[in-house]
């Protein structure tokens, strides 16, 4: 059974926005991994991800309804 999830990519990983990050289909209990692959982002490229605003990492499990933020490695100095 497919849910959905919004997507959100900041900065360089915008490239990788699919057509419908509103609404946008998943599998039950898909991971966080299993969406980076999806969606072709180099996983060393998702740094830091956010669900609904909780920090999540690759192996957290998504339902559907969630919001998905996932942002490249931060730098600065």
């Amino acid at each position: 059974m497919k849910s959905h999830i919004q997507i959100k990519l900041f900065a360089n990983l915008q490239e990788f926005t699919p057509s419908s990050p509103d609404n946008y289909p998943i599998d039950a209990d898909q991971t966080i991994h299993s969406l980076i692959e999806q969606l072709k982002i180099p996983p060393e490229k998702a740094k830091l991800i956010f669900i609904d605003g909780v920090k999540a990492n690759s192996t957290t499990q998504l339902k559907g309804g969630e919001r998905v933020a996932i942002f490249p490695p931060v730098g600065g100095g």
